[in-house]
């Protein structure tokens, strides 16, 4: 399939923060003022004090955002242009884009979610694009979504997942991808299902997920997975995945609450404080993944990003907002129709049964013994090499873009 030419609004985009913003980062780490916390209070409370204050002096008095900086362009090829989403104009998006050498590699979309970026790519980015004759190569996509990162925030109430899927399908039209998969994990996910139910079939050709999403099965809605759960032994794999998702569902979701109610509120400390930002995002990455060991470098560049993004750190709590006030939920797949594929990670937020995740459309899974929330950061190579399985020769969607299989 020949690639359509660059429309000519696309631009190279380099990461530049002015001097400036650097100046008024350090300004307000200097001023900060913590609170005090109880003896021995540990997790219980949220994130430790002297996590916080660590951070918030290393992000001061040693970490080179300069750096950093460098070297995200160095690795990622990165891109703005305007995307027409309807009934809310035009917005500038920013995203990745690097190529395969292999002229039939498969396009694939990745889509982060909160609180992830842009930056979720990087380590996968170099596996997917690898050329080899054992396994199939990708043309790699990663936007920003929109109020995230360095693309241009919505203006007007009512932006939801269906217009954050309009600005990923167009995007990939733009690029000359009239067939392309799509992967993501978080928002990502719901983004990707609501991606090919309505893009499905003509334009998007498959999906994968780090983030199943299951509907919990009611007499009212799926009578005979309900009833199967009654004869069904758990494997101590789904045993532990059901206690993980209790802990989140009992300790760990007042986020959830606060964004889809008030997300303004909140906005103010985000937006006003970098320590406020940090510890925000910092209990997630912590209690989401899988014992990971994150470094103080890692963490304030995944912090810095959403201090430095374009509309500021406050607009990417909307989408919570937005999704439920449309009527959104948090369950599974509704009116997909094509390839489904799901990678199960132990430390996930939520795990549920597997045989709740069953569809007619699902071809491929692949359940892991680590890895949790942020497949891409935390298990880069395990995470590609199911993308590899599913879309390779022999798996269940080889072959499903058109001239495209991946390979040499």
């Amino acid at each position: 399939m020949a690639e359509q030419q660059q429309p000519s609004n696309e631009k190279p985009f380099k990461i530049t923060i002015p001097d400036e913003d650097l100046k008024l980062l350090k300004t307000k780490l200097e001023s900060t003022r913590f609170p005090d916390e109880l003896d021995d209070a540990k997790r219980d409370y949220g994130v430790p004090l002297a996590d916080v204050q660590r951070l918030v002096a290393y992000w001061k008095d040693q970490f080179n955002w300069r750096d950093h900086e460098t070297q995200l362009n160095e690795d990622l090829p990165q891109f703005t242009r305007d995307i027409e989403v309807e009934g809310f104009g035009t917005l500038n998006v920013h995203y990745v884009h690097r190529k395969s050498s292999v002229s039939t590699a498969i396009p694939l979309l990745f889509m982060h979610g909160w609180p992830g970026s842009f930056i979720e790519v990087r380590k996968v980015l170099p596996l997917l694009i690898a050329d080899s004759p054992e396994h199939p190569s990708f043309h790699v996509v990663a936007p920003s979504l929109p109020g995230f990162g360095f693309s241009e925030a919505p203006k007007k109430k009512g932006f939801t997942l269906d217009q954050i899927a309009e600005v990923g399908h167009k995007l990939m039209l733009a690029l000359g991808y009239d067939e392309y998969v799509t992967q993501g994990g978080d928002w990502g996910a719901f983004t990707g299902g609501r991606i090919a139910a309505k893009y499905g079939g003509k334009n998007n050709k498959a999906w994968h997920s780090n983030f199943p999403l299951a509907t919990i099965p009611r007499l009212s809605n799926r009578p005979l997975v309900l009833l199967r759960s009654f004869f069904t032994s758990l494997t101590p794999w789904e045993k532990a995945g059901l206690e993980r998702t209790k802990w989140f569902q009992n300790e760990g979701q007042g986020y959830v609450h606060l964004q889809t109610t008030q997300p303004q509120t909140l906005g103010y400390g985000v937006a006003d404080s970098p320590a406020g930002v940090l510890a925000w995002i910092y209990e997630k990455l912590v209690n989401w993944s899988d014992d990971y060991k994150w470094t103080d470098d890692e963490i304030l560049t995944w912090i810095s990003i959403y201090w430095f993004s374009r509309a500021g750190p406050a607009a990417s709590l909307r989408i919570y907002y937005e999704h439920m006030k449309s009527g959104g939920d948090f369950s599974g797949p509704k009116n997909v129709n094509i390839p489904i594929g799901y990678s199960y990670f132990p430390k996930e937020i939520v795990i549920f049964p597997r045989h709740w995740y069953k569809e007619p459309h699902l071809v491929f899974e692949s359940q892991h013994e680590r890895g949790g929330h942020f497949a891409a950061t935390e298990c880069p190579e395990t995470l590609v090499g199911d993308l590899r399985k599913m879309f390779g020769k022999g798996g269940p969607a080889f072959g499903v873009v058109a001239s495209r299989n991946g390979y040499v």
